[in-house]
């Protein structure tokens, strides 16, 4: 490819700096409950065009509300005054020809089905309003899809960037806030609710994570029980994180707004595990980047990935590929120690032909850049060879997104 730039970063590796920043926002926060519900309402959309007429037609459902509803937990459970609503928008196909397409009906069941799939307490039927706001798209964005040529325009001009590896911190609260939704854990302890939140801070070689955990009042009998269980929980995070990663030390708060002594107003209760319930209402693009995280130390792109179409939506394909890409030069060109990678379009240009790609790099010591370049250039010619795949990994939900 010709417009690839491939440069030295100026810097020093993130994981020899003497600060770090990671944050996660777990399964069931608001946040990642809109990324996840709208990435999959765009990836039942595509299946459908896909089903019905060979192709994926123009949709971007990337914008949405979860407001919170009412509830009043109490020791062994409580009850929901007022459901949450789910506000899905932006824009779809409704019609081609003679034929339509139930945007709304698919928006609503892929709703449904993803929250039942992952927030054990939660009853789409009985806990959630979902109003669907998704209306036909704009003449000019839709015509990009009727033009010819093996890949569709961009429809829009923007910048995407994605980096590797992980640092060891970004690893752990990684791990971490998945051990916490695993099926294994919420089995022994099921008083624990998916709405998770971990903040990782690093200095030097010590950690500390701060980790908010919404509890289940179901299964909690008094102030007293509550606490116990905490304890344990914070036992069997101790458990997961200590000597696994290299850290010299690694401390643990968690639930650190909770007082004894004050009763239900002391403690992070819920009813159904999910401060959306009452607590905390979510947005599209709010949440983790593509890689998981939200690595307050690195670039980061502005565009939400989840719910914009992928075809001809660079929010989405740029911002992914540019993870991949980072990996694959890692994984494949010895002597890169960290990678960032840069993509950026043009309106109307196609999506296989960006603007410029960049790749910036620190070496491991004593690597030049000559001696990685053509390498690098290879890595990223080869992915954008792949990119028709790539998308249609997209479309069928198999490239995670949160």
């Amino acid at each position: 490819m010709d417009n690839v730039h491939v440069n030295m970063l100026g810097r020093i590796a993130l994981e020899d700096q003497p600060l770090e920043i990671v944050e996660r926002k777990g399964l069931g926060h608001p946040d990642t409950i809109c990324d996840a519900v709208m990435n999959q309402i765009s990836v039942d959309l595509s299946k459908e065009y896909l089903n019905k007429f060979g192709v994926v037609l123009h949709h971007n459902v990337d914008k949405s509300l979860l407001a919170a509803g009412i509830a009043t937990p109490a020791f062994k459970g409580g009850k929901i005054l007022e459901p949450m609503r789910f506000v899905f928008g932006d824009r779809a196909t409704f019609k081609v020809g003679d034929e339509e397409i139930p945007v709304d009906e698919i928006a609503a069941k892929s709703a449904s089905n993803w929250l039942k799939e992952n927030l054990r307490f939660v009853d789409p039927a009985e806990h959630v309003v979902f109003q669907s706001q998704i209306k036909p798209g704009s003449m000019a964005l839709a015509d990009i899809f009727d033009r010819k040529g093996k890949f569709l325009g961009s429809n829009d001009t923007s910048a995407a960037v994605g980096y590797a590896p992980y640092t060891k911190t970004e690893t752990v609260i990684l791990d971490l806030e998945r051990h916490l939704n695993s099926k294994s854990f919420k089995d022994s302890f099921p008083e624990s609710g998916e709405d998770i939140k971990l903040m990782g801070l690093r200095k030097g070689g010590n950690l500390d994570i701060t980790v908010a955990m919404a509890m289940v009042d179901r299964y909690i009998d008094s102030e007293d029980d509550y606490f116990k269980k905490q304890g344990e929980i914070k036992d069997a995070i101790h458990g997961f994180v200590d000597d696994k990663f290299g850290f010299d030390k690694i401390h643990i708060d968690l639930n650190a707004l909770d007082v004894k002594g004050r009763g239900i107003d002391g403690l992070y209760l819920t009813i159904n595990g999910t401060s959306a319930e009452a607590g905390d209402s979510g947005q599209v693009g709010r949440g983790n980047n593509v890689a998981g995280v939200i690595p307050l130390n690195r670039p980061m792109s502005a565009e939400a990935a989840a719910g914009k179409n992928p075809v001809s939506h660079v929010g989405k394909i740029y911002n992914a590929l540019s993870y991949r890409i980072s990996n694959r030069i890692v994984e494949d060109v010895s002597g890169v120690r960290e990678v960032y990678v840069w993509i950026l379009s043009q309106i109307g240009k196609p999506i296989n032909e960006p603007s410029v790609v960049s790749a910036q790099i620190v070496p491991a010591e004593g690597v030049e850049l000559e001696s990685v370049n053509k390498q690098i250039d290879e890595v990223i010619a080869k992915e954008f060879d792949h990119l028709a795949e790539f998308c249609d990994d997209l479309a069928q939900g198999k490239i995670a997104l949160c």
